[in-house]
């Protein structure tokens, strides 16, 4: 189970194991916003969402695009397709890496089964196929999985 935790200002920070929540509580530095209904563990209930009590300067966001990673793609894809709009399960190069292809946000979408055994080794268009959407760089807000 992961919980969400709230900047000061309530902007999605990060999310972090239960374990990990209940100490933020115990050391004073995290309030609960919203819990489990009817689950404690000792004097805390069971967190969904955590609101840190003083704000932290997030610098290591400003002005930089965050890191791509498989899991971005998925989280700023949505769990679908970018080619049918069904559920994707694979990290697909719009430009194979074959081909010189990297592992960057523009160049990477997620796909189903089929649509991935359909386009190969191949670009969309010599595949036959189309985007549904253009790849992008996600907002740092995107990638916090809410």
């Amino acid at each position: 189970m992961h919980v969400l935790v709230l900047n000061a200002t309530y902007e999605p920070l990060q999310k972090v194991n239960l374990r990990h929540a209940i100490r933020m509580l115990v050391r004073e530095v995290a309030v609960v916003e919203e819990a489990e209904e009817g689950r404690a563990i000792g004097a805390f209930p069971v967190p969904r969402v955590l609101r840190l009590v003083r704000y932290v300067a997030m610098r290591w966001r400003h002005g930089r695009r965050p890191p791509w990673s498989k899991r971005g793609v998925h989280l700023r894809d949505r769990g679908r397709c970018g080619y049918c709009g069904r559920r994707g399960d694979t990290v697909d190069h719009v430009h194979p890496q074959s081909r010189g292809g990297g592992n960057t946000w523009e160049n990477t979408v997620l796909a189903c089964g089929k649509c991935n055994n359909r386009k190969g080794n191949r670009t969309p268009a010599e595949a036959g196929l189309r985007l549904a959407r253009t790849p992008r760089v996600p907002r740092w807000e995107e990638l916090v999985g809410l």
